[in-house]
């Protein structure tokens, strides 16, 4: 048995220490949030914050996250409420969206360590992050009304 702490929770989780901490995440406690895309940490789509960092959850053993926070899309904002879930609505970002968690997760991180990030900024962090649908420019418009709305003290 492993003790994790997932989304400010504390759970206890029947794994082996290698298991991608992705498959954990959803098989094992229902977070079906964080999208398998490639497997190889290629993509971004599986994308989760693990003590503040993200990494790519297809690759990362469960083993790696035991006692530390890990934060899903699921628990970016306890009401969705947080500015890049906002600015992704009214930027009308998603088309198929199963790129979308691991797109705001990355740009979570960005924000946090810089809080009016360039064009340059946004397209180095999310260069690992692919869309099908090659949403980019609407991400990157969200990206910037968050910083906005940030700023302002909206969302969270």
């Amino acid at each position: 048995m492993l003790k994790l702490t997932v989304n400010g929770k504390a759970r206890t989780v029947d794994a082996r220490p290698d298991m991608p901490l992705l498959w954990v995440l959803r098989d094992r406690l229902g977070l079906t949030g964080t999208k398998l895309g490639c497997g190889m940490a290629q993509c971004g789509a599986c994308t989760v914050h693990l003590d503040g960092e993200a990494v790519r959850s297809c690759v990362t053993p469960v083993s790696r996250a035991v006692g530390k926070q890990v934060v899903t899309i699921e628990g970016l904002s306890p009401d969705n409420r947080h500015p890049l879930q906002l600015a992704w609505l009214e930027a009308d970002v998603p088309q198929c969206g199963y790129c979308q968690s691991g797109q705001i997760m990355a740009a979570a991180v960005l924000l946090r360590e810089k809080a009016d990030p360039t064009d340059e900024d946004i397209d180095r962090c999310l260069a690992g992050n692919l869309c099908r649908c090659g949403t980019y420019q609407r991400i990157r418009a969200a990206v910037h009304r968050a910083a906005e709305l940030a700023a302002k003290g909206g969302g969270r």
